[in-house]
């Protein structure tokens, strides 16, 4: 059987990520800090099966400890393959260098950064003492590859994971076994982060109006579009490991 792991499934793209596997039949473990009822009845009327486990991926021994129990469930079972998307992420703090408060700054480096890392990092592991296949979906952004005034430290996360993603994939294929690992980036959703930078200042982030333009003009996607475009893609068998993904090749 396959297994999908989803981490910020609780709402937008990782919820419709979490979806349309379900959908396919396939097992889901939800992560997220809240549990998405709506997801779990889903589950439930289409008979697959599902499982939440709660964690906060600020929180590295909090993660270290939730991916292993999550790891040590699954791999008893067998499964012949795991999808495991690092989707959960955060934008704040969206502010200025010389003006960048320190909470959020090293939150998002642990969300962002530090949490796909460790996930990643105990599922090779894990696998390497099992035959199951295991392909790792980082989330990243468009922003990982241009600077953009008032995003420094959520340019860097994505352009880490990005570096992070690359350097796996060589590692992986030196050994030479099936596990792949992709970055997708989802391009603009019509998503809570959309709100979180709408509600941003001019001051802070010089882009503001042209973001709420995007939202006016109905120029965000749903999530549900890019979620079947990746899924797609990983369903096709036809992964580049190491690659960057951009929704908007994918679209075409």
């Amino acid at each position: 059987m396959k297994y999908a792991i989803v981490t910020g499934a609780s709402k937008g793209l990782g919820e419709a990520i979490a979806k349309r596997l379900i959908n396919e039949q396939m097992a889901i473990v939800s992560v997220s800090r809240t549990e998405n009822e709506d997801l779990k009845k889903f589950a439930l009327e289409k008979g697959t099966f599902y499982r939440h486990f709660s964690c906060n991926l600020s929180l590295e021994k909090e993660v270290q400890e939730v991916f292993m129990e999550i790891a040590h469930c699954i791999f008893l079972k067998e499964p012949t393959e795991i999808l495991l998307f690092n989707n959960a992420g955060v934008i704040e703090p969206i502010e200025t260098v010389g003006n960048l408060d320190l909470t959020p700054t090293v939150r998002n480096i642990k969300v962002n950064v530090i949490a796909p890392m460790m996930i990643t990092n105990i599922f090779f592991k894990e696998a390497e003492l099992s035959n199951t296949k295991i392909q790792v979906i980082n989330v990243t952004s468009g922003a990982a590859e241009r600077p953009i005034e008032g995003w420094s430290v959520y340019c860097s996360s994505k352009a880490a994971i990005n570096m992070f993603t690359q350097t796996a994939a060589l590692e992986q294929m030196e050994k030479n076994n099936n596990n792949k690992i992709i970055a997708f980036s989802p391009g603009i959703m019509d998503t809570n982060m959309q709100e979180t930078i709408r509600s941003s200042s001019k001051e802070a982030f010089k882009n503001l109006e042209q973001f709420k333009d995007y939202k006016e003009k109905g120029m965000l996607r749903p999530a549900h579009v890019v979620a079947n475009a990746l899924i797609d893609l990983i369903l096709s068998g036809d992964v580049e490991s190491g690659k960057v993904y951009n929704v908007n090749d994918l679209l075409k």
